[in-house]
């Protein structure tokens, strides 16, 4: 054989190699891709790897003095997947599911729509029972799963329900806007301190890899969890709230309609913030789309946050403030006496006072709540300077508290009473009332506890806020919030004269001598705010200790009557609460 027949015969070999090779690959592709691609199909979807989302425990919610106000506990969902779910079910296991009639028609709607392989959660924590029902017919429930999540626990002690807010299944339009942050079926903060920070409290959901079968259903874990991800919890929020005073102010609401908020002048830290009627937190997280309903359109309106947005009358409550306006303005000063008869003719109206005072001075005026002095004094100071000052305190605008449920109350001016009378169709006369609180002026009980923390605090405070700061979950480090300062330029002398006032109110011969305390001087001020509905509305200010303020209260009871009888009290518990300590050094020291 030549030298060229034998390279010959080795391609030859070489090139029939390679054609067996391949010809063989071609033919198991075949065999795999058409003629067993049934039995692969099953075997790939009987043995495929799922990622299921795990819910991350929201940061928990403290007092200022770090108590527990909201945390976690652990809690069961019952979802349902549209697609998978057998209808048959509802009849079959109906009593261990407890569909409601919405819930079915909910499912059937979901499995003809695109949306059917979206899972559904249909009850939220369910019982054990359940749990445990569910798992014992699992292969039977076809697409019907229970799923773990933190569920929030609110057995504290706090109601706290217009503080912390309440947590909902978020909507369509949320989760549009959500940047995938979010899918269907979870629950975000709808109100409240909830919503407000639900970007520190929501944590980050976790991620477990799980073998299911064609129906969807667990058969094991995928790498024994070597690839699961553990979900972050959220930040931790600590509040301003003083849990004790927060107790007080809500045992003091029961059984009436009405709102407390209590702040530290100097910081703007809102102690306590009560609203009533209120609702349970805990029984709303579990209600029925029916209870729901039965709660929203309750006609005394629980959901409703009264302390930040009702809008009262302020009543007699606004005389410290028009008494500055006056003297800032020249229309008097400390030592501007009137003769109170009881009240004022002017043109064809006669403007009451609740008594004939006699001889009347700026202090005694805010001591005995003399509404003839405040008619004077707006007459001759004008709409222009009262309007000033009421705008300078905050009336008429919102506080930006950090929820945001909140409105901004009604302070009238000229454009109001043009539109509302006509132009130069009003005049002072039709004004009048505003001296005294009444009229068209109306302001939030958050709006007068941060106007009697700017008396207190000289004209200085900062925004009012729930929050003090928040806990890193990685760190445990405290960051504090920052809140712009709030500065309003008062004299000395004046304030001086005005605190003067107040301060007799409670302890001179003023209108509030019932919660004269021999531990701790407070000064305020009484108002009763007119009311066509009903029953006048009971208010008061008041800040304490009069020399060195720490806390600052307004107090509004609906359809109580006066204020010095129903309100003031309730003030002087609130006071007596948040300075139990102070009380407790100076009983001490007297022993």
């Amino acid at each position: 054989m030549s030298n060229e027949e034998g390279k010959a015969l080795r391609y030859s070999i070489y090139f029939s190699t390679i054609l067996i090779i391949v010809t063989a690959l071609t033919l198991q592709l075949i065999r795999i891709q058409i003629l067993n691609s049934g039995k692969f199909k099953i075997k790939a979807n009987e043995n495929s790897v799922k990622a299921i989302p795990v819910a991350a425990p929201r940061g928990v919610i403290f007092d200022r003095n770090f108590n527990l106000l909201v945390g976690n506990k652990p809690s069961y969902n019952l979802v349902v997947i549209p697609a998978y779910f057998d209808t048959s079910s509802f009849t079959r296991f109906g009593k261990l599911l407890g569909f409601s009639k919405e819930t079915k028609l909910e499912i059937i709607r979901a499995k003809r729509k695109y949306s059917k392989f979206k899972p559904i959660v249909v009850r939220r924590d369910i019982p054990f029972d359940v749990v445990s029902g569910v798992n014992e017919y699992g292969d039977e429930l076809t697409g019907v799963k229970v799923e773990f999540v933190p569920k929030r626990d609110y057995a504290y002690g706090v109601n706290g329900a217009h503080i912390f807010g309440y947590l909902q299944e978020i909507t369509a339009d949320e989760l549009k806007n959500s940047m995938g942050e979010y899918v269907g079926g979870d629950e975000i903060g709808a109100s409240g301190i909830e919503k407000y920070y639900e970007k520190y409290l929501r944590g980050k959901k976790g991620k477990k890899l799980v073998v299911v079968n064609s129906r969807q259903q667990y058969i094991r874990d995928f790498r024994n969890g070597a690839m699961d991800l553990p979900p972050a919890k959220g930040d931790d929020i600590v509040l301003s709230i003083d849990k004790k005073t927060q107790i007080a102010a809500e045992n003091a609401l029961k059984g009436k309609k009405g709102a407390i908020v209590a702040i530290v002048p100097k910081t703007g830290e809102i102690i306590a913030m009560a609203s009533a009627p209120t609702f349970s937190l805990s029984e709303l997280s579990v209600a029925s789309p029916s209870e729901w309903r039965a709660i929203v359109f309750n006609k005394d309106k629980p959901l409703f946050n009264r302390a930040t947005m009702s809008a009262y009358p302020p009543g007699s409550t606004i005389k410290p403030l028009e008494a500055l306006a006056g003297l800032a303005s020249g229309s008097v000063t400390p030592r501007t006496t009137i003769i109170c008869k009881g009240g004022l003719q002017y043109g064809d109206r006669f403007f009451g006072c609740d008594h004939i005072h006699g001889k009347v001075n700026m202090v005694k005026s805010i001591e005995e709540s003399c509404n003839t002095y405040y008619y004077l004094l707006f007459l001759k100071m004008g709409f222009a300077p009262w309007l000033d000052f009421t705008r300078r305190f905050g009336f008429g605008r919102k506080t930006h508290i950090d929820i945001y449920e909140e409105k901004k109350g009604l302070l009238p001016d000229s454009a109001y009473y043009n539109k509302r009378f006509g132009r130069h169709r009003w005049n002072k006369g039709l004004l009048l009332s505003l001296s005294i609180g009444q009229g068209e002026v109306s302001v939030t009980p958050l709006q007068l506890a941060k106007y009697t923390a700017l008396i207190a605090g000289g004209g200085k405070t900062v925004v009012p806020h729930l929050a003090k700061g928040f806990i890193d979950n990685k760190t445990n480090a405290f960051h504090p919030f920052s809140f712009d300062s709030v500065k309003i330029n008062l004299n000395k002398n004046d304030l001086a004269v005005v605190k003067k006032g107040m301060f007799e109110v409670v302890n001179g011969e003023g209108t509030a001598t019932n919660i004269k305390d021999a531990y701790i001087p407070i000064a305020g001020k009484t108002g009763t705010a007119q009311n066509p509905h009903g029953e006048n509305h009971a208010i008061f200010i008041a800040y304490a200790p009069a020399d060195n303020p720490k806390i600052a209260v307004a107090v509004v009871i609906e359809n109580a009557g006066y204020g010095s009888t129903h309100a003031a009290p309730v003030a002087h518990k609130i006071i007596r609460t948040y300075l139990r300590n102070l009380i407790h050094k100076k009983m001490r020291k007297l022993k």
